[in-house]
């Protein structure tokens, strides 16, 4: 990743191929479509996109590229080549992303390359551990996809998500951190003293510890034109980007649980005003919540409303929600849309293998150990932490020492057989 700035997405004024860039062909109703822009998005990969049904002239282009066929999505390449349909594998092997490790056996295994999973990655090379990050998406998790980060130390203007993700990435290769992006892991077991590790692209890994840091995604609502918004009027940390509506008139916090409440009262320092849409019939945050949001004078609240679209301006940022309630479809001006419906762990694949809380974070003790044996599990995937990127940093940099803890011992144990099988001769 040369580029800090995140991705381009927007629509296209042309519908030619763009020369030395990517083009992809595509139509709004087209899940296909989605999910390779999604794709782009995550691996933050610039690229330029047709809207079929905005562009109707360029179905002769997508229909040349396949020998008549009306095939979408269509992507065309820099060199001119093209795939049609394809599925994520097919995009990263275009894209030269690589997806399978160099070794069989790692001294620790990430699962994980968020700014926990890196951060680990770093402490635990520079102490001479063989360390291997395995990514589902791309490298930097949720902070690579944030489009400007103003509360992370170090940096009193600000830094671009991207921007620090590539140095994470930057500093963890130059410990010749190993690093896998698009694979997912698909399986884990213990095996004697080793953690055994099975990979969307079927390769089996083993390592004396492995750390789970798959972090967590944020509850989407779904509706149209969300997806293409994130980062540029649609938000999922008040904390992090609502110091950049300072005088905004209006922004839309969507969940009326505790989140969307306090952090609906955060906004209300930069805001002029704030509306909560919550879907239920009340709110579900606490009364103590409940009572502030309703008696402050800078904010309102809708119930029995929910998001039917978000629609951008212009510039390609956000212009205003179309909310769904009890009259009906109305649209709702707003500089910026946060969020609050809930989070999901990464951690479907763990259930059953490691103990999880009720709502699917993994349960740790102090030491960030897991109930299986050498597997340990730190940032946002972890039950009780707190979803905030400094300190996921910092858990990665504390579950480090515990795995050379854990390293350390294992190795002891090995040393004790080997005498004891020394003295009996065999």
């Amino acid at each position: 990743m040369s580029d800090a700035s995140p991705p381009t997405s927007s629509a296209a004024s042309s519908i030619a191929p763009v020369p030395g860039g990517i083009t992809l062909y595509g139509a709004a109703w087209c899940p296909d479509c989605r999910r390779a822009k999604e794709f782009f998005a995550e691996h933050r990969v610039d690229f330029h996109y047709v809207d079929l049904e905005l562009h109707p002239d360029a179905v002769a282009e997508v229909e040349a590229r396949n020998g008549g066929k009306r095939i979408i999505p269509t992507i065309v390449f820099p060199d001119g080549g093209h795939l049609a349909e394809p599925g994520n594998d097919e995009l990263a092997a275009r894209l030269g992303l690589p997806r399978e490790a160099v070794m069989d056996t790692y001294d620790v295994i990430i699962l994980g390359g968020g700014p926990t999973g890196l951060t680990t990655s770093i402490y635990t090379a520079r102490e001479s551990m063989r360390t291997l990050v395995v990514e589902k998406s791309a490298l930097g998790g949720q902070a690579g996809v944030t489009d400007r980060l103003d509360n992370y130390p170090g940096f009193p203007e600000g830094i671009k998500g991207a921007d620090l993700a590539r140095r994470f990435a930057e500093q963890a290769r130059r410990y010749e951190v190993e690093l896998l992006q698009a694979v997912a892991a698909t399986g884990l077991r213990t095996d004697g003293s080793m953690v055994t590790i099975t990979t969307a692209t079927a390769q089996t890994l083993q390592a004396a510890a492995v750390v789970v840091a798959t972090g967590s995604s944020y509850r989407r609502t779904g509706a149209p034109g969300e997806a293409d918004l994130i980062g540029a009027g649609v938000h999922f940390c008040a904390t992090c980007d609502g110091p950049f509506y300072r005088g905004a008139a209006e922004l839309v916090v969507v969940g009326g649980g505790n989140s969307g409440l306090e952090e609906g009262l955060f906004l209300t320092q930069f805001a002029e005003h704030v509306t909560v849409v919550e879907r239920g019939s009340s709110l579900r945050g606490s009364r103590l919540l409940q009572d502030k949001v309703t008696n402050h004078p800078k904010m309102s609240v809708l119930l029995d409303t929910g998001v039917a679209e978000f629609t951008a301006s212009e510039d390609g940022h956000l212009a205003s929600v179309t909310l769904q309630g009890p009259s009906g479809a109305a649209v709702h001006p707003a500089a910026g849309a946060f969020i609050f419906i809930g989070l999901d762990p990464t951690t479907g694949w763990l259930d059953g293998v490691v103990d999880l809380d009720p709502a699917g974070f993994i349960v740790t003790d102090r030491m960030f150990s897991t109930s299986l044996p050498g597997v340990f599990a730190a940032g946002d995937v972890r039950a009780g932490s707190t979803k905030q990127l400094a300190a996921a940093v910092g858990e990665g940099a504390a579950v480090a020492l515990q795995v050379r803890y854990h390293l350390d011992a294992v190795r002891d144990r090995g040393d004790e057989r080997a005498g004891a099988a020394a003295g009996t001769g065999r």
